[in-house]
């Protein structure tokens, strides 16, 4: 792996909250891991500015021909982005296979699309990356193999004229948009009900399907990898109002996604945007908590889900009881770095042992803005069987008593059943 440190940013910056070099290399060699691939070399050039030939210079790259030659390494992965003539150059003189951060993300997000939207997403995205850097590449685009930087939207189609790739790119986003308006109708549909939707949000290996899967009782994939999950999920939960809501479970951010991905991803993220309330998953035990917590709330501010309300979710609180690091003053310090806006909650929780959730889920039942919660006594006909059966199913019955012809229910009962039964209501 190879880091560029630029002396005149010597911190990178997300949003408010800086990051090194070494920070970034750290992630990277995740994503390599998780790509199925062994760090076996890291090394950090640092410049005034980036060489434009070779983003490193002479020098450093010499270095580096002699580690790839020493250790027969298969691939250098760059924690920047290259330039298409910069990654020619580079494999020019190294003689291997080259892949910058983006396109090693991509390679993930091929590996990790099921669905057949998400496939649509990603070979959108890495055709669009692609197309610049087809000039002079005829050999390589042709060269197969397995390992990293190899899954991609059929080779075959790059050895072919810009033309045919212009009408292939095209062809997919006719198709994501009818997706995409499959998925407003849909959406459309869910709002008549009415049912809140509530998105999980955050950064890429939070745990956020861990969660997911524990509040909903789904069996989303749930892997310690970058990416686990790419294709959205959407399920039902039932809330202690009994209200119930629509759960969703979507990609995780990362730093530097790439913009092809985020606007491949659009349909995706609009299942974000339009959400009542999001769940914004952190994970407590990583020293970069911070540090992604503020760039996931850079990336909703870009697709416009900033204003939204959120819960902050402190995950794998378990892991930090076990090495001694808990505190209690931890949800309130990740919101003074952050700088999140007053009246923000962040709650800590355990996905995996289930610690916290009866909190979370009184939170959502306070937040949600959708169909609120007020206290209500009923007074039914004994013989209504349905509607007493919809207090019991929809609302939360705090008493109930039979008397002569008639029930009297008290209860905190959602504003659309409450509007159903206003001729039962006793002042």
């Amino acid at each position: 792996m190879v880091g560029v440190e630029l002396k005149s940013r010597s911190r990178r910056s997300v949003d408010h909250i800086s990051y090194t070099v070494e920070e970034s290399l750290e992630e990277l060699k995740t994503l390599a891991e998780s790509a199925g691939a062994a760090v076996e070399e890291t090394i950090v050039q640092s410049r005034e500015a980036p060489d434009s030939a070779t983003l490193i210079g002479s020098g450093k790259l010499e270095q580096l021909e002699g580690i790839v030659a020493a250790q027969k390494l298969d691939v250098v992965l760059f924690d920047s982005d290259l330039t298409p003539t910069q990654q020619r150059n580079l494999e020019r003189v190294l003689d291997c296979k080259i892949l910058d951060r983006t396109q090693l993300i991509l390679d993930i997000f091929a590996r990790r699309a099921r669905t057949r939207e998400g496939q649509l997403q990603v070979e959108l995205a890495q055709l669009n990356y692609l197309l610049p850097r087809l000039t002079g590449r005829g050999v390589e685009m042709s060269r197969l193999g397995g390992g990293i930087g190899t899954r991609g939207p059929g080779e075959t189609q790059l050895e072919t004229d810009r033309r045919r790739i212009h009408g292939r790119i095209k062809k997919l986003s006719d198709q994501l948009e009818h997706v995409r308006s499959g998925r407003g109708i849909q959406r459309h549909q869910r709002q008549s009900v009415p049912l809140a939707t509530i998105a999980l949000v955050g950064y890429t290996n939070a745990g956020k399907s861990t969660l997911f899967n524990r509040l909903t009782g789904a069996a989303v994939l749930a892997d310690a990898r970058m990416f686990a999950t790419l294709d959205p999920t959407v399920r039902h939960v039932e809330l202690p109002s009994r209200r119930k809501v629509l759960m969703s479970d979507t990609v995780g951010f990362i730093r530097n996604l790439p913009t092809t991905l985020v606007k491949a991803f659009r349909a995706t993220l609009e299942e974000v945007t339009e959400a009542s309330l999001l769940l914004h998953v952190v994970d407590a035990s990583s020293p970069y908590a911070p540090h992604q917590t503020a760039h996931v709330l850079k990336v909703l501010s870009e697709i416009g889900a900033d204003q939204t309300r959120q819960i902050l979710v402190l995950n794998k609180m378990d892991l930090l009881e076990a090495s001694g690091e808990a505190s209690d003053s931890l949800p309130q310090r990740i919101l003074g770095e952050v700088r999140a806006p007053a009246g923000w909650q962040a709650l800590a929780v355990s996905a995996r042992s289930g610690v916290g959730f009866n909190e979370l889920l009184a939170a959502i039942d306070r937040d949600l803005p959708l169909d609120p919660i007020s206290h209500a006594k009923f007074r039914l006909p004994a013989s209504e069987g349905s509607l007493i059966h919809l207090l019991h199913e929809r609302a939360r019955v705090v008493a109930s008593r039979y008397e002569g012809d008639c029930c009297e229910i008290e209860a905190e009962v959602p504003e659309s059943v409450k509007r159903r039964l206003t001729q039962y209501i006793v002042e």
